[in-house]
């Protein structure tokens, strides 16, 4: 992983394995969602937002909305690179702008998706205010 805690974009290594794959060798269209998350959380990791931690104190991040576009198929033994950006933050919810390339390759996406993910409080499921030291790291940086 390429970061520094001041860089506005995370960007998160992975291969592609058989368990990845549909029947053809194409990286299954739902498990895009699942580099997506992968790649959010080790940002948040990175970043110094524990979400163990987060949980203890009754506070998650929920995905609330998903927009994906499938431009191009990942191969399996694909090495590919998942980039996060945060494009908004507001003080209940967060948009990540993500892309899926081939490593090396950042001219052209394979998948492009935006997602909006929502503070939320574990003990009432209703959406709260970020915590104010996830709030400021999440602003350092968008």
């Amino acid at each position: 992983m390429n970061q520094s805690k001041n860089q506005q974009e995370f960007v998160f290594p992975l291969r592609v394995y058989y368990e990845d794959t549909d029947a053809g060798g194409i990286v299954y269209y739902a498990n895009y969602l699942k580099f997506f998350e992968r790649a959010r959380s080790e940002w948040l990791f990175y970043l110094g937002l524990d979400q163990v931690e987060l949980l203890e104190n009754a506070v998650a991040f929920v995905v609330k909305q998903a927009a994906i576009d499938y431009i191009s198929p990942a191969r399996l033994n694909d090495a590919l690179e998942v980039v996060t950006q945060l494009s908004s933050l507001k003080a209940a919810s967060v948009v990540f702008k993500q892309a899926v390339y081939k490593s090396g390759d950042r001219e052209k996406p394979l998948v492009e998706g935006e997602i909006q993910a929502a503070c939320l409080n574990m003990n009432t499921f209703k959406p709260c205010r970020f915590p104010t030291n996830v709030k400021e790291v999440l602003a350092s940086v968008c």
